[in-house]
């Protein structure tokens, strides 16, 4: 086994990588001693480390150090206003708990601020994970806007919207998008955003302090298909057409530019607010995320970004 520096910084970071696995993605001692090529009795007390020197309080409380160079230079490369990168679980490529806990404790820390704030939501199960594990606040003088549809196909609510769900933990007024997340036609879209209460719901989305959403692929298994929001026939011209991913519905080429027509002329989302004047956060992570999140990073779709270490790693090796 190869030796390395035993100085009190890389001590503190390797309990910081203990605490995070045992902590925030359930691994015991013997999968922590695995993963990071130590014994046993060492992953142990690394784990006693993390809680002694006041790492682990409900997340993780400390910056690891290429965690934060990695943040540091997705702000540099893509002129981003916030970038935070969580520990990658090295056994896992699909877990989001990490992402999801980083993800709460900034919307949180908007919650908490004590002048009025509009902060508006997308859609998507990494956002809907982050919103899980807020915890209960009672801040009534602020504004939680939806800027998507909160209708499936079917009619029912759509499972990834997640207004309902911070509704349910946060004390806040709520504004919901009353709308299916695609229409039928352009023509009904036109007729749904002119109704009275929908054009107010988009102009307070306009408004937005602060932004959260998520993004999707447009692989095989794309969530606007999966979830069936396009059909099988969408879902191939959306990709002849060059489409890498979606954020709030809106699909995108590998540039960052609006697929012209299609089913961007059905979306009943609102736009996503101006960076000039909002803070637009993603959250997403994965392989199979990576060209649509270097798109939306090079567009400047997003000017914020929480993901982990691999994906980071996969937008900073991105000609």
């Amino acid at each position: 086994m190869a030796q390395r520096v035993d100085s009190s910084s890389n001590r503190l970071d390797d309990a910081a990588r203990a605490g995070w696995l045992y902590y925030v993605a359930g691994n015991n001692q013997e999968e922590i001693a695995a993963k990071l090529g130590i014994s046993r009795q060492s992953a142990q007390r690394l784990v006693s480390l993390s809680v002694s020197e006041g790492l682990i309080k409900v997340r993780l409380d400390h910056p690891i150090g290429r965690c934060m160079d990695l943040a540091s230079r997705l702000k540099t490369r893509f002129h981003l206003e916030l970038a935070e990168v969580v520990p990658s679980d090295p056994s896992s490529e699909s877990s989001t708990q990490g992402v999801a806990q980083a993800g709460a404790a900034e919307i949180e820390r908007w919650l908490k601020r004590p002048d009025p704030i509009v902060l508006a939501i997308g859609t998507g199960r990494t956002l809907k994970a982050a919103v899980e594990q807020i915890m209960p606040m009672d801040c009534p003088h602020h504004k939680v806007v939806s800027l998507t549809g909160n209708i499936a196909p079917d009619g029912s609510a759509a499972y990834y919207n997640v207004i309902f769900n911070m509704a349910d933990t946060v004390k806040v007024r709520s504004f919901p998008m009353p709308l299916p997340v695609i229409a039928s036609s352009a023509r009904e879209r036109e007729l749904l955003h002119a109704q009275p209460m929908v054009r107010e719901t988009l102009a307070l989305s306009a408004k937005a302090n602060v932004t959260f959403v998520g993004i999707g692929d447009l692989g095989p298994d794309a969530p606007l298909f999966v979830d069936g929001f396009i059909n099988a026939d969408e879902l191939k011209s959306l990709q002849k057409s060059g489409a890498v991913g979606e954020i709030c519905g809106w699909c995108f080429d590998a540039d960052g530019n609006l697929i012209e027509g299609q089913t961007n002329e059905r979306v009943a989302s609102a736009p996503i607010p101006p960076r000039d004047q909002s803070l637009v956060v993603l959250m997403a992570m994965g392989r199979k995320k990576l060209p649509g999140i270097s798109a939306a990073l090079g567009r400047h779709l997003v000017n914020g970004i929480i993901t982990d270490e691999r994906t980071a790693e996969g937008l900073l090796n991105t000609p």
